[in-house]
């Protein structure tokens, strides 16, 4: 095993991240969903979630967005709890308003009324001081689509196997 593969592998315990300012990221998105277009969005949070999300995290795995009113909601994405605020906590899972421009919002409406999109958050990040989510435009794939893309991957990964090979 060379020293390069050893160093880019996450410490035990942790998640791997895409990026240092990640607080986390929906992999699974990108297995269930053909992704396309992708857009940053604020979040509207409460004093609590904010704190929990600098010490805790959040998990995204079964998130999704919805357009009501004009407006985009974010759902089924947990925040836990904060542990030294354990009277005024928030709900985990409560619904959290996307704030985005009204253009921007009225370009996923158009393409979120065409069959078989819809919209998934990919990573949650902190931009300053500011959480931000970049939600993607995704229409699911079928079983035969999910495994063509392991297929694909497991090819692409004996070839760079094969090319190191070759280069020792």
């Amino acid at each position: 095993m060379s020293h390069k593969l050893i160093g880019a592998m996450a410490k035990k315990g942790q998640k791997r991240k895409a990026h240092p300012d990640d607080i986390a990221t929906n992999r699974q998105a990108s297995f269930r969903y053909e992704l396309s277009d992708r857009l940053e969005c604020g979040v509207a949070l409460q004093g609590t979630e904010v704190k929990s999300m600098r010490t805790n995290g959040v998990q995204l795995k079964d998130g999704y967005v919805t357009i009501h009113d004009g407006e985009l909601w974010l759902h089924n994405v947990h925040i836990p709890p904060y542990q030294p605020a354990s009277r005024a906590n928030h709900e985990p899972e409560r619904d959290r308003k996307l704030l985005a421009n009204r253009r921007e919002i009225d370009r996923l409406v158009g393409r979120v009324k065409e069959r078989g999109y819809t919209l998934v958050p990919t990573r949650v990040y902190w931009r300053g001081p500011n959480a931000k989510v970049e939600i993607a435009l995704g229409r699911g794939r079928d079983r035969f689509d999910k495994r063509e893309a392991i297929k694909g991957r497991e090819q692409k990964r004996e070839m760079d196997r094969a090319v190191r090979e070759a280069y020792r």
